[in-house]
């Protein structure tokens, strides 16, 4: 219970830190009388400044509120992990091959890419509207990549995954307020 307690404050203060980080992006962070300490912001009180410093007319630049996208499940020994996929098998041996990693990259990041979805669903629970499109890297960092409208916070997040299939492996998540569209085409469309 007592690691709970711990989590949820470290949540708190990385929201509250995130919230802060926002309202310096607004406001600019050297304008003496506009200043948030952020020793004295609450949360509730940060979410209040960044409200109160947007212009009229303009929307605020929300955060995603990670604490409500966090699976609760504790982070997987990578090393000892027990992967779906042979190390040798046909599968890991290709994406190897064509990521340019080794075996037990590949492997890995097989297993992250195939229980992304589960990360991404509860992110869009939050993005709604501001949503534009996502993409997972491969290589040697996976990361997912949320791509949305410019009015929400850039962030990034080490979701830990709670599906049988990739349970307690990391999948990290970073949310780019850049609005790109994918490249991907629509099923049937041709590439030309």
């Amino acid at each position: 219970m007592t690691n709970n307690k711990k989590d949820n404050s470290m949540a708190k203060r990385l929201i509250s830190m995130m919230a802060i980080a926002s309202i310096w992006a607004l406001t600019g962070c050297n304008n003496a009388a506009d200043s948030v300490d952020a020793t004295d912001q609450t949360p509730e009180a940060a979410a209040t400044a960044a409200d109160s410093s947007t212009p009229k007319g303009e929307s605020a630049v929300g955060t995603i509120d990670w604490s409500l996208v966090d699976s609760g499940e504790k982070p997987a020994d990578p090393t000892n992990y027990q992967y779906p996929f042979a190390i040798d098998s046909q599968n890991v041996r290709d994406y190897a091959d064509y990521f340019k990693v080794d075996a037990a990259t590949a492997q890995h990041n097989l297993t992250i890419s195939m229980a992304s979805n589960e990360a991404l669903s509860k992110a869009l629970d939050q993005l709604s509207e501001t949503y534009v499109s996502h993409e997972v890297t491969d290589g040697n960092e996976m990361t997912l990549i949320i791509h949305t409208t410019p009015d929400v916070a850039a962030s990034r997040y080490d979701y830990v995954l709670s599906d049988d299939f990739a349970k307690g492996l990391i999948l990290p998540i970073e949310i780019k307020p850049d609005g790109k569209k994918s490249d991907a085409k629509a099923h049937g469309e041709m590439v030309e």
